[in-house]
C-alpha cells in the first residue's frame, strides 16, 4: 500500500486528465495540518496537562496552549486563560499523522460511514471533527473519563472545492456515498 506522500507525488499523473492540468506544478499538494482541541474546564490544571500530553502522543509534536481572547463573565474566564491547544504539522510528521488518521483512526470511529464532501471548503481545505481522541492507538488506556474531541484541518494548494475533492479522493480519503437527490 502506498503512503500519502507517495500518492501526493503521483497526483499529477493521476489527475491531469480529470482536472485539465498541463504542468506538474499545478497539481494540488498538502501544505500543513492543524490539530486543535478545547480543554473544557480550563481552571483544572490536570485537564489541561492531560490534553497536552495526549495530543503530544497522537501527533508526535508538542502542542501550544491557546489563551482566551476576551474575558467572558458568564463562563468565568479571563483574557489569557488557556482554553485550547493547537499543533501545526508539516513535512514527515504531517504525512505520518495523515496516514494514521486515514488507515487507523477513522475506521475505528464508532458508526463511521465516510467523510462528508461538505467538509471541504471553497478554498480547497478540509476540516474533520474527531469526537473521541481514543480512536488513535497511542491513547488506548483504561481511563476513559477524560475523553475529548479534536478538530483536524488539512490545508492544501487546491484552488477550489472540485479540485480538492478529486485530490483527496486520489489520496484515499473515505468519502460517504451520496444518495440520489442530495448534494
Amino acid at each position: 500500500m502506498k503512503s500519502i506522500k507517495e500518492k501526493q507525488n503521483t497526483s499529477f499523473a493521476a489527475l491531469k486528465d480529470a482536472l485539465g492540468l498541463t504542468n506538474a506544478m499545478q497539481a494540488p499538494r498538502l501544505k500543513s495540518i492543524f490539530v486543535s482541541a478545547g480543554v473544557g474546564s480550563f481552571k483544572d490544571k490536570k485537564k489541561v496537562d492531560l490534553v497536552l500530553d495526549r495530543l503530544t502522543k497522537i501527533t508526535g509534536q508538542k502542542p501550544s496552549a491557546r489563551g482566551a481572547k476576551k474575558s467572558v463573565a458568564s463562563f468565568k474566564s479571563r483574557e489569557g486563560d488557556v482554553v485550547g491547544v493547537l499543533v501545526t504539522l508539516r513535512g514527515p510528521r504531517m504525512f505520518g499523522f495523515l496516514d494514521k488518521l486515514i488507515s487507523v483512526a477513522l475506521p475505528r470511529t464508532k458508526d463511521f460511514r465516510g467523510l462528508s464532501p461538505s467538509s471541504i471548503d471553497e478554498m480547497g481545505n478540509m476540516t474533520i471533527g474527531v469526537r473521541e481522541h481514543t480512536v488513535f492507538p497511542e491513547t488506548a488506556d483504561e481511563e476513559l473519563k477524560d475523553v475529548f474531541g479534536m478538530g483536524v484541518t488539512i490545508v492544501t494548494t487546491a484552488k477550489n472545492r472540485a479540485v480538492a475533492r478529486a485530490f483527496f479522493t486520489h489520496l484515499g480519503f473515505p468519502f460517504a456515498k451520496q444518495e440520489k437527490g442530495k448534494k
